[in-house]
C-alpha cells in the first residue's frame, strides 16, 4: 500500500464488478482456519457470492550439496499434492454449502497469496493462528500482515472466537478511516438484520490523552464538556449513515479508556468488530494503526479491518 507523502494513504479502487472471487478464505487445514472456512461460506451464502478457498504451498530452492542429497521425489509436486489435500479437508467441510466455490492451491508465500487475491475478492477471511504460528504468539503471520496489505476488508476469525447474533459494532473517530469503517460496518448489520452500535473513546489523563493537563478549567467540567461533544458527533454521525444504509437501528456510545481497550470491552454480545486500518493517529508510513492492531491482538470475536477503499460516500 503506498502512501502520497501526507498523513493520508492512497485510496483503493474498488469496483465490485472485478472483484470475481467473491469471498475469499485462507485455508491451511488448521482448527481456527476451519473456523474461518466456516464464517466465510456463512457470508458468502447471506450475499449470495461466489466462495473462493485458498491454500498456499512453498517450493525450497533446489540447493543440493551432492547427488546423495537429491530429494527421493520433485519437491514442487510433492507441494501441489499436499495443497490438493488441504483442499480436499475444505470440501469436505463445505460439502452442504449451495453456491459456487472455487478452489485454488497457489505456489508461495501465504500472505503475498492472500494479498494479490485481495484485488479481486469483496472479502477475504482468515484464521487468527495457522498451522506455522509459534507457540505463544496471539496473532499468526497472515492475520497481522494481511488486514495491513489487502485490497479490501479482511476478517480476522480468532482462535477461540464467541460468535452471537448481537449488534455489530463500529469504533468511529471522526476520521475518514473509521467513516469507511462504519459505513461497512452498516452494511453488515443490516445485512445481517441486526443494530449497529458507534463507539468512540475518550481519554483523560489516566488513560493518556494529554490535553486536559494544559486546560485551566475543572477537570470534571472538561470531561463532561468533551464528552458531551463527543456524544454530539456520535449522532451526527449516525445520521449520516443512516442516510446512506437506511432501515437499521443506530446507536451511539462514549467510553472512557484508550480506543483498543474500548473496542474490546464494548458490547460484549457484539457479533462484529469494525475497524479501520487507521484513524487519526495514523502516519503516512504506518501500514496498520495502533487501534486496529491491539483490537486484533485481543479479540474475541471476530474483527473486520477495512482499508482505505475509494467510496464517494466518504467526504
Amino acid at each position: 500500500m503506498n502512501t502520497e507523502g501526507t498523513s493520508e494513504l492512497r485510496e483503493i479502487p474498488f469496483d465490485v464488478s472485478a472483484r470475481d472471487l467473491g469471498i475469499v478464505v485462507g485455508f491451511d487445514g488448521s482448527p481456527n482456519s476451519e473456523l474461518a472456512l466456516d464464517y466465510g461460506a456463512a457470508v458468502a451464502a447471506r450475499r449470495g457470492a461466489p466462495l473462493t478457498v485458498i491454500t498456499a504451498y512453498k517450493v525450497p530452492l533446489p540447493l543440493y550439496v551432492n547427488y546423495a542429497s537429491l530429494p527421493p521425489s520433485n519437491e514442487e509436486e510433492a507441494g501441489k499434492r499436499a495443497a490438493a489435500a488441504v483442499l480436499e479437508d475444505a470440501a469436505t467441510r463445505l460439502a452442504d454449502h449451495d453456491g459456487e466455490i472455487t478452489y485454488l492451491a497457489m505456489e508461495g508465500d501465504s500472505v503475498g497469496a492472500l494479498v494479490d487475491a485481495s484485488a479481486k475478492a469483496h472479502l477475504m477471511v482468515v484464521g487468527a493462528r495457522g498451522r506455522g504460528g509459534f507457540l505463544g504468539r496471539v496473532l499468526g503471520s497472515v492475520s497481522m500482515a494481511l488486514p495491513a496489505h489487502a485490497r479490501c476488508p479482511t476478517v480476522m476469525v480468532p482462535v477461540e472466537a464467541e460468535l452471537s447474533d448481537g449488534p455489530v459494532v463500529a469504533g468511529v473517530d471522526g476520521s475518514a478511516h473509521g467513516r469507511r469503517g462504519a459505513l461497512h460496518a452498516a452494511q453488515e448489520a443490516a445485512d445481517r438484520g441486526t443494530s449497529l452500535v458507534l463507539v468512540t473513546a475518550m481519554q483523560t489523563p489516566d488513560t493518556g490523552e494529554y490535553w486536559f493537563r494544559l486546560q485551566p478549567r475543572n477537570l470534571s467540567d472538561l470531561v463532561e464538556g468533551r464528552r458531551a461533544d463527543l456524544e454530539e458527533e456520535l449522532q451526527e454521525e449516525a445520521a449520516r449513515i443512516a442516510e446512506h444504509v437506511p432501515g437499521i437501528e443506530i446507536t451511539g456510545e462514549v467510553r472512557i479508556g484508550a480506543p483498543g481497550e474500548v473496542l474490546h470491552a464494548a458490547v460484549p454480545e457484539a457479533q462484529l468488530v469494525v475497524v479501520g486500518s487507521h484513524g487519526r493517529g495514523a502516519v503516512a508510513s504506518a501500514l496498520l494503526g495502533s487501534v486496529s492492531r491491539a483490537t486484533l491482538h485481543r479479540a474475541r470475536r471476530p474483527i473486520m479491518v477495512v482499508p482505505p477503499l475509494r467510496d464517494e460516500r466518504v467526504a
